[in-house]
């Protein structure tokens, strides 16, 4: 694992959260060279939202001809996480593709480059003159809900796009599971580098849960690469023991500057570990009670993260 490069595309999906936000970022030496946008994450609390376009990421394209598609999160996962629908459509988009789920399915259709009169559907926009130099390679990576768009979205550029874009490499970051056994099988015979990095704490890689719904198990596409921000033997806290904090972008960016030997700058002020002077084996016992009761958990995670993370715009999901 090339850790430097997972910080580098997870920046990069960064940048897509704060156009989103209408942030300033930087695009680390890339071109923007689109938007993307969506129909935002429908909901049965809230079906409304996927009438909504909003931004969902950026198309970026750097000096030597590399391109990148950088899906974020949205805030829509908390109600598909309480929804628990978990509802499965097939994946029309590759011959034998199984099932996905139809949230992020849905979304992932509606994807455009640009928005209005001058939307162009995304496969098509990379066949055409979106562009300026020559396509040498391909990178999609997405965070959360974001890491399930980039999934479906690979896998359908590896089959469908023109050839330039036919080996992409994949970087996701807290990615739900995404599709069945017969669509995890499509996505490893045509994608052969994907790096699926999780936090081991992490609720939202969990999900939807094997066998939650019947006739239909969802799984992950690849081994993850796991990241250990609590141990219990030895026991050892990086971040707050918060389901927030386990999740958010701006944790796992520190996680992998951790790995790599380059820590330039920690985690959120709420997620600092603040154990000095703690017992730490009881911080441990409260972590453990909060993973051993899913519905708590996810009341807690779901309920408003601005409980715990204050105003602060990186708290990410």
């Amino acid at each position: 694992m090339d850790w430097l490069k997972g910080i580098q595309f997870a920046q990069l999906v960064n940048a897509a959260y704060s156009k989103f936000e209408g942030q300033p970022y930087t695009t680390l030496g890339y071109n923007e060279v689109g938007t993307l946008y969506a129909n935002d994450l429908a909901t049965l609390k809230n079906p409304g939202r996927g009438r909504n376009r909003v931004i969902v990421g950026l198309v970026l394209q750097n000096d030597a001809g590399d391109a990148v598609l950088a899906f974020r999160g949205t805030e829509g996962i908390k109600e598909w996480v309480q929804d628990a629908e978990f509802l499965a459509t097939p994946f029309r988009e590759v011959p034998n593709g199984g099932q996905t789920e139809d949230g992020f399915t849905e979304m992932y259709r509606s994807t455009t480059v640009g928005d209005g009169a001058g939307a162009v559907r995304l496969l098509p926009a990379l066949g055409g003159n979106l562009f300026s130099k020559p396509v040498t390679s391909i990178t999609v990576a997405g965070h959360s809900l974001g890491g399930a768009l980039a999934t479906v979205c690979a896998l359908d550029v590896a089959t469908n796009a023109p050839e330039a874009f036919r080996n992409p490499t994949v970087f996701t970051y807290a990615s739900p599971r995404t599709g069945d056994r017969t669509f995890a099988a499509a996505y490893s015979q045509r994608i052969t580098n994907t790096y699926r990095l999780v936090d081991n704490v992490d609720l939202v890689p969990k999900l939807p849960k094997p066998m939650l719904v019947p006739l239909i198990t969802y799984m992950h596409v690849c081994a993850q690469i796991e990241m250990d921000s609590l141990t219990l033997i030895p026991p050892r806290a990086l971040l707050q023991p918060n389901p927030v904090c386990w999740h958010i972008l701006s944790s796992y960016l520190y996680l992998m500057a951790l790995a790599a030997g380059t820590p330039t700058q920690g985690p959120e002020p709420q997620c600092v570990w603040a154990g000095l002077g703690k017992d730490i084996h009881e911080v441990l016992d409260i972590a453990c009670a909060q993973l051993s009761n899913e519905q708590q958990l996810k009341d807690r995670f779901f309920a408003d993260p601005r409980k715990n993370m204050g105003a602060n715009r990186n708290g990410r999901t």
